[in-house]
């Protein structure tokens, strides 16, 4: 196998397990309020439901070559945003 064909795997399983914890939101959202709460103040729950559908699609993007760098692209925007509204939080 070579280099690059594991630096995709890698990526294929980071995707993997982000698209496992957006689907989590779904099923447990009370595990993600201590966590939004502070950042999406208001309506905590809807947010949570939204971070998980981003954190989802993002994350069956990265799984597959012919997405990723649409994924990867998503994924920059997504953690600006978080940190956007963090610091928002934080004024």
């Amino acid at each position: 196998m070579a280099k690059n064909d594991k630096s995709l795997d890698a990526v294929s399983l980071i995707g993997g397990g982000l698209a496992a914890v957006g689907l989590t939101h779904f099923v447990k959202p009370e595990l993600f309020a201590p966590i939004t709460a502070p950042v999406f103040p208001d309506d905590t729950t809807k947010w949570t439901y939204r971070n998980g559908a981003c954190e989802t699609a993002i994350g069956v993007a990265l799984v597959s070559p012919r997405t990723r760098r649409l994924g990867l692209a998503c994924l920059a925007g997504y953690l600006g945003f978080l940190g956007y509204r963090g610091v928002q939080a934080k004024s």
